[in-house]
C-alpha cells in the first residue's frame, strides 16, 4: 500500500482551527505548491531563492489586480523531506477567518484542489512516510482529552506498536521459510522441520506477545476514549457538591432543599489520566412533582448507559429504606459506593453499609471539606482498570487493532495445533500466512481502500 502513486493533484486547506487567533495557516501539498506560492507571494527580497525549510517574510497580492491581501510568512518544504513526502507550502497569515478564506480562494483559483479531511496524512501514509498505526495516532493526538492520552498518542506516532510487531512478523517469516523449504524438498533425508522447536518459537515469540497486546487493547481504549460515570443517590445526599469538588468549580447549584437538581449536569474531567464524562443526576425518590419526575426518569436512563455508577449516600443519617431500594435498582451496573458527609460523623463512627447488600469496595468522603477525594479518584481508576499490570508501550488503542490481533492469534494457535497434530507443512504454512496477513492489515500493508476511507474521514481539514 505505501508507495502507491497518487493523483497529480495539488491539494490545499486551512490547517488551523476556526476562530480568531494571532496566526492562521494555509497548507498546500503537491508539485504545483511552489509555483502557486510564487505567483501570489511577493517576498521582501525580490531574489528570494525559496530554500527548503526556511521562512520568508513578504506580502500576498491578488494575481489579477495586485491588491494587497495580507502580510505573511511563507515556507517551502521540498519533497521528500516533508510531512507528505511531496512539495509542501505553508502560508502563515493573520488569524482572521476572512483573511484565511480569501487566501484559500486565491490558492484554489490558481489550480489547487480543496483537500478532503485527513488527505495530507493519507498522502504521508500512501507515500510510505508513516504506517497506518502512526496515521491513526495523529487522530488520537488531536482528540486527546488528557495528558495521558497525549502521551499514548505520541508513543503510537513514534511507531510503538509497529516496533512491537516487527519481531513477531520476523519470527513468522522465518518459520514459514523453513516450511517452504520442506515443501520444496520433501525427499531430503535431513529433518528440515522440527515441530517441537517450531512450537516453542511460536508460543514464545508470537502467541504470548499477541496475547499481551490483546490484553492491553481495552486499557489503551480506556485512556483514549474515556468512560461515563454517573453520580446517583436519593435527594440531598451531596451529589452536586461532589461534582463541584471533583471539578474544582461551582458547576452545579447546591442548596439544602431536596430536589434542586432536576436535570443532568455533565462535564469532562481528567481522573488518573482517563477522560471521564462525569454526570450529576436528579435525586431519585418516589414522591416528586412533574418536572422533578422528568429529571428522575432521565437519571435512570443515564444510569443504564453508564460505565460506572457512584452510588452516594449521606453518612450523617442512618441508611434509609429508600437508600436500600435505590441501591438494588442500580446494582446491575458496575458500582462504587461513596459515603459522603463524613464530616458530620463522630470520629471512627461511619455508617454500617452491610444492609445495602454491598460486599464491594466503598469510599468515605466529605465533598464540603474536600477530604477523601484523592482516594475516590484512585478507587475509580482501580475499578475500571485491568487487574494485571499494563504495559503502555505500543499498546493497541483502537477496536480495529484489537480485532486484527485477535484474528492473528486465532491463526497462530491453529498453526500450533496443526504442528502438534502432525498435519502437512502446506496447511501449517497457510495458517502462518494468515497470521502475517492480519498483522500486515494493522500497519496498512494490506488494508482495503474502504477501511482507509473510514479511518481518514475522522480527520479534520488541513491535517
Amino acid at each position: 500500500m505505501p508507495g502507491m502513486q497518487l493523483p497529480e493533484e495539488t491539494i490545499a486547506a486551512i490547517a488551523t482551527p476556526p476562530g480568531v487567533g494571532g496566526i492562521g495557516i494555509i497548507r498546500l501539498s503537491g508539485h504545483r505548491a511552489l509555483p502557486i506560492l510564487q505567483r501570489l507571494f511577493r517576498p521582501r527580497d525580490p531574489a528570494c531563492p525559496y530554500t527548503s525549510h526556511r521562512l520568508y517574510y513578504g506580502h500576498l497580492h491578488h494575481p489579477d489586480d495586485g491588491r494587497l491581501v495580507d502580510e505573511v510568512l511563507a515556507v517551502y518544504m521540498a519533497a521528500p523531506n516533508s510531512y507528505t513526502r511531496e512539495d509542501i507550502v505553508e502560508i502563515h497569515c493573520h488569524g482572521s477567518f476572512l483573511v484565511l478564506q480569501k487566501v484559500l480562494e486565491l490558492v484554489l483559483a490558481d489550480g489547487a484542489a480543496l483537500a478532503a479531511p485527513g488527505e495530507f496524512t493519507k498522502r504521508a501514509f500512501l507515500n510510505g512516510r508513516i504506517d497506518l498505526t502512526q496515521a491513526e495516532a495523529v487522530v488520537d493526538l488531536l482528540a486527546a482529552k488528557t495528558r495521558k492520552g497525549v502521551d499514548l498518542a505520541q508513543e503510537q506516532l513514534s511507531g510503538g506498536l509497529y516496533r512491537l510487531l516487527l519481531p513477531i512478523r520476523r519470527c513468522l517469516v522465518e518459520i514459514r521459510a523453513t516450511l517452504e523449504v520442506a515443501i520444496d524438498f520433501p525427499d531430503e533425508e535431513v529433518e528440515i522441520v522440527r515441530p517441537r522447536e517450531l512450537l516453542a518459537r511460536l508460543a514464545a515469540e508470537v502467541a504470548r506477545p499477541l496475547e499481551r497486546l490483546v490484553a492491553g487493547a481495552d486499557q489503551g481504549r480506556l485512556y483514549r476514549e474515556g468512560l461515563t460515570i454517573v453520580i446517583a443517590g436519593r435527594p440531598n445526599v451531596g451529589k452536586s457538591s461532589l461534582l463541584n469538588t471533583i471539578l474544582q468549580e461551582d458547576r452545579a447549584l447546591v442548596t439544602a432543599v431536596p430536589g434542586t437538581t432536576r436535570d443532568s449536569i455533565e462535564e469532562v474531567v481528567d481522573i488518573g489520566g482517563i477522560p471521564v464524562r462525569l454526570i450529576d443526576t436528579a435525586g431519585i425518590r418516589s414522591e416528586a412533582g412533574d418536572v422533578e419526575a422528568l429529571g428522575i426518569a432521565r437519571a435512570r436512563g443515564l444510569i443504564n448507559t453508564a460505565d460506572l455508577v457512584l452510588f452516594l449516600f449521606d453518612a450523617g443519617q442512618p441508611l434509609s429504606e429508600e437508600d436500600r431500594s435505590l441501591y438494588q435498582q442500580v446494582s446491575h451496573k458496575p458500582l462504587l459506593v461513596v459515603c459522603n458527609k463524613i464530616d458530620l460523623c463522630q470520629a471512627g463512627e461511619l455508617p454500617d453499609i452491610s444492609s445495602l447488600g454491598s460486599s464491594g469496595e466503598w469510599v468515605a468522603v466529605s465533598a464540603r471539606e474536600q477530604t477523601g477525594i484523592d482516594a475516590l479518584k484512585a478507587a475509580i481508576v482501580a475499578r475500571v482498570s485491568a487487574s494485571e499490570p499494563w504495559q503502555e508501550e505500543g499498546c493497541a488503542p483502537n477496536f480495529r487493532h484489537k480485532q486484527a490481533l485477535l484474528a492473528a492469534l486465532v491463526a497462530c494457535r491453529q498453526a500450533m495445533e496443526s504442528l502438534q497434530g502432525g498435519l502437512s507443512n502446506d496447511l501449517i504454512a497457510v495458517d502462518l500466512q494468515e497470521t502475517l496477513a492480519c498483522l500486515a492489515e494493522i500497519v496498512g500493508e494490506t488494508t482495503s481502500e474502504d477501511i482507509l476511507d473510514v479511518i481518514f474521514s475522522q480527520f479534520c481539514l488541513g491535517k
